[in-house]
């Protein structure tokens, strides 16, 4: 059995993590430092906190970003070639400003020695904030009530509120609040705490970012003024300049001394008081963030002041309710409702949270693999973006898909650089990238990924389909599928067979399952490659007949000759998709089924993820798969495939998925659904609903799994909702899980917002917003009105034993040449032989 189906029905501490449908709470501190930073990051798409105490430690890492912010640096290859990536990128901490040092007697509050009679820390996903209240018995015996608030603002993209109140229960004391701003990228703070440090290296984990050994945020400028700092930077390499600036507001019912001061990475502003019993110190704090390409310093201090102003005239309250207001609207477009499933829904609405707390105001920059959670990934956009997260973004907030796509838009120039660079016509859009550049050293796994460009097409089309949008597609949209389709009829080849006929092949690539690299006719990618061929042409004759002018435009612009148009359809037409008749399923690759099969059910449990211990060349010799790829291809194109092809590739390749990436549970359990392993589904489902806040993979200390975090909206939607979307037709075949009772959700199509509820028996639609439209449900057309309308469901779908995806299909067979498939674990050296040695052709061993 995958090894991801062994995920209890509930993973998480309940004693350390209660269950809440709308907040995620911590009842006690001191658990993962590094997992709950994580959990309780703040975030709104352009700048984010990880959830590290006011009080500045104990922590595992320190971590504020923006968005887009980075460094850049030289790739060192050991043995360089032509085209390899040459420019590295990583995000970079800016200023900490979230630091509100407490002391009473002048003793520090440190949460892992303190004497606690109460503690709660909390987030309410519907007015997103993080809260703490704690009573601290101080090493006098005094008890001091002590609450702090951390908001990231949605509405103010650059601000940040903050503030600290201390309420002296019994007692009297001096009291200090510290408030200060720090630069930990270059400089430890008072405890020796900074980031992490270190000169540029290879990384053991390709998942964990690159640290330097230069200094990075050179400083610009430092100043003050009795209740204001701010702080001025320039990055060193990639020349990005950085303002941060800070307001302070005391009240308190005692006389206050306060005292404020900068330098070049440390700015403090020093509350006083002397408190009696009952006696309330608060110190609230506002912070702007600017950042630019090339703009100076001075320009991006001004833009702090003004922002800093706004919240000045306007107080605090009114941003507290602007978030309140602000979310309130999300959950009304986003809200996935499970009732009678607690766990499951706190841990839903949590993944939808942070993936508007990754996108809400990203505004035309990418989307982090890790939102602003994390350094994981170097803060770098993948094809993750436009096939995990658009589509939750195009179906409940277009206007955010929208900006999303524009940034991929945007990178359109050095999309066709990197072509060129290749040796292709079109556009190349990076694997991983921050700037535009690709930032993969290992071309194997990262530049072969040429199915980023059908992806970027996908989630184009897709957004038009279900936007109606025609205006982006006819000014962003076509130049994108006009430039990717050219790249794919440039790549590939046509092979003429014996019997007159031919075929489109591509060769020399790597689908997104990073264990198979370099291969000829990916299945995945020569299948999103088609529909990206087919839509370009599509797009590209849509403009020609509706704006004769754009469309001229365009053709002078990129060169376009109209015999591509011909040329496109072709390819697409004459794509070859392997398929094996032997096992009757599609193959991952032309060769792929010539591997022996990976023995995962007995590969020790300390081995995954594999690439953290086999070599690759080790890995590649396999059938094994990181994450699903032809599954992928089955769900992302279902239109083209029977229902009979989807059940015979799903039971192939579900038992050789390691589930290694936090990308493939997801989609596995959606086609679980579809086929009919309605248990695995819901197995599938739960691995990847809780792979953060259960830290199922053991690295969200490193950040968020946003793309998973989107899945998990998809496998709702998708897979237990049963909604496709087909030529801009929704469809619903249903697959509700048989313990739950009902779901629902709300989607936005053209300009229709509806709502779906889904039972047992049947399926319901009410029209909330916009104009009646029309859906389907299992081939039967219904109209979505405000007065709601019902279809009967005779079941939810077939459902098949699960026993056949306990071990891979066909061990043992012969496969179409007369050999035999075996599988078997590769052989630690060091270990006694594990397997005896077949000294005769007919004394063959078969394992597994």
């Amino acid at each position: 059995m995958n090894r991801q189906r062994n995920v209890p029905t509930d993973p998480v501490d309940r004693v350390h993590l209660p269950v809440d449908e709308w907040r995620l709470v911590e009842s006690r501190p001191n658990g993962d430092l590094g997992l709950m930073e994580t959990l309780f990051a703040t975030a709104n798409g352009y700048l984010g906190m990880r959830g590290t105490p006011s009080e500045g430690r104990d922590v595992h890492s320190h971590g504020t970003f923006l968005n887009g912010f980075h460094e850049t640096w030289r790739i060192h290859h050991a043995e360089a070639a032509y085209g390899f990536a040459k420019s590295g990128q990583t995000m970079i901490s800016v200023p900490d400003c979230s630091v509100l040092k407490l002391y009473v007697d002048d003793e520090p509050l440190l949460l892992s020695m303190a004497d606690l009679d109460t503690y709660e820390r909390w987030i309410d996903f519907r007015e997103g904030v993080m809260r703490r209240e704690l009573i601290w018995r101080t090493p006098a015996g005094k008890r001091v009530k002590v609450t702090t608030d951390r908001m990231v603002s949605f509405t103010q993209r650059h601000l940040a509120l903050l503030s600290m109140q201390v309420t002296m229960l019994d007692g009297s004391a001096p009291v200090a609040i510290s408030s200060q701003l720090i630069n930990r990228q270059d400089i430890a703070d008072d405890y020796g705490k900074g980031i992490d440090g270190g000169p540029i290296a290879t990384k053991d984990d390709p998942r964990q970012t690159t640290s330097f050994e230069h200094r990075v945020l050179e400083p610009q400028q430092d100043w003050h003024s009795q209740r204001r700092m701010l702080l001025g930077y320039k990055v060193a390499d990639s020349g990005m300049t950085l303002a941060v600036g800070a307001d302070h507001t005391v009240e308190s019912d005692v006389e206050v001394e306060e005292l404020i001061d900068t330098m070049p990475d440390l700015g403090r502003h020093v509350s006083r008081a002397e408190l009696g019993p009952g006696d309330t110190l608060t110190v609230r704090k506002a912070v702007a963030y600017h950042s630019s390409r090339s703009v100076p310093h001075r320009e991006l201090f001004d833009r702090c002041r003004r922002t800093l102003d706004r919240v000045r005239a306007e107080g605090f309250q009114k941003h507290y309710q602007d978030q309140r207001d602000y979310l309130a609207d999300f959950w009304e477009r986003s809200d996935v409702e499970m009732p009678g499933q607690p766990a499951e829904q706190q841990a839903a609405r949590w993944c939808l949270f942070q993936l508007a707390q990754a996108s809400a105001r990203s505004d035309q920059w990418g989307i982090p693999a890790k939102g602003l959670t994390g350094s994981g990934y170097e803060g770098h956009y993948f094809w993750d973006t436009e096939i995990y997260v658009v589509p939750f973004l195009t179906f409940t907030e277009p206007s955010w898909a929208r900006n999303a796509l524009r940034f991929r838009a945007n990178l359109l120039p050095k999309a066709r650089e990197r072509a060129r660079e290749l040796n292709q016509r079109g556009a190349m859009f990076p694997w991983r990238t921050i700037n535009g550049d690709e930032a993969s050293a290992y071309y194997a796994a990262g530049t072969a990924q040429y199915h980023i460009n059908a992806d970027v097409a996908f989630a184009f089309s897709q957004y038009v389909d279900v936007t109606g949008d025609l205006d982006f597609q006819r000014r962003d949209g076509v130049r994108v599928l006009a430039e990717t389709a050219r790249l794919w009829a440039d790549l590939g080849f046509w092979r003429f067979s014996g019997n007159g006929r031919s075929s489109f092949h591509i060769n020399g690539v790597t689908g997104p399952d990073e264990y198979t690299t370099v291969v000829n006719n990916n299945m995945f990618t020569n299948v999103m490659a088609r529909h990206n061929l087919r839509r370009a042409a599509r797009a590209v004759r849509e403009l020609r007949a509706a704006d004769p002018e754009a469309y001229q435009v365009l053709a002078a612009e990129i060169e376009f000759d109209e015999m591509e148009l011909e040329q496109w359809d072709a390819c697409a037409d004459g794509m070859h998709v392997p398929k094996d008749e032997t096992f009757g399923i599609h193959l991952q690759e032309d060769r792929f089924l010539e591997r022996e099969v990976w023995d995962i059910a007995n590969t020790p449990a300390d081995s995954f993820p594999l690439l953290l211990h086999y070599h690759p060349l080790v890995i590649y010799r396999f059938q094994v798969l990181k994450q699903a790829d032809v599954v992928l291809a089955l769900f992302l194109r279902g239109a083209e495939f029977t229902p009979e092809e989807k059940r015979a590739d799903f039971e192939y390749y579900d038992p050789i998925t390691t589930g290694d990436s936090s990308l493939s549970a997801v989609v596995q359990s959606i086609m679980a659904a579809e086929v009919g392993h309605q248990k695995a589904a819901l197995d599938y489902f739960r691995a990847g609903l809780f792979v953060d806040i259960a830290d199922l993979h053991h690295n969200t200390s490193q950040g968020v799994h946003i793309a998973s975090a989107g899945g998990v909206w998809n496998a709702l939607v998708h897979g237990f909702g049963g909604m496709r979307q087909v030529k801009g037709r929704i469809c619903f075949d249903p697959r509700l899980p048989a313990e739950w009772p009902e779901l629902r959700f709300p989607l936005t199509v053209r300009g229709s917002r509806f709502r779906v509820r889904l039972v047992r028996d049947e399926i319901s639609f009410t029209l909330e917003e916009g104009p009646e439209i029309e859906v389907s449900v299992r081939e039967q057309d219904v109209t979505v009105t405000a007065e709601g309308v019902a279809v009967p469901l005779a079941d939810q779908g077939p459902v098949l034993d699960d026993a056949v995806l306990a071990t891979p299909v066909g061990l043992g067979d012969q496969r179409a040449d007369g050999s035999i498939v075996t599988s078997y674990v590769p052989q630690d050296p060091e270990d006694p032989w594990q397997y005896p040695v077949a000294t005769d052709p007919d004394d063959i061993i078969e394992t597994g």
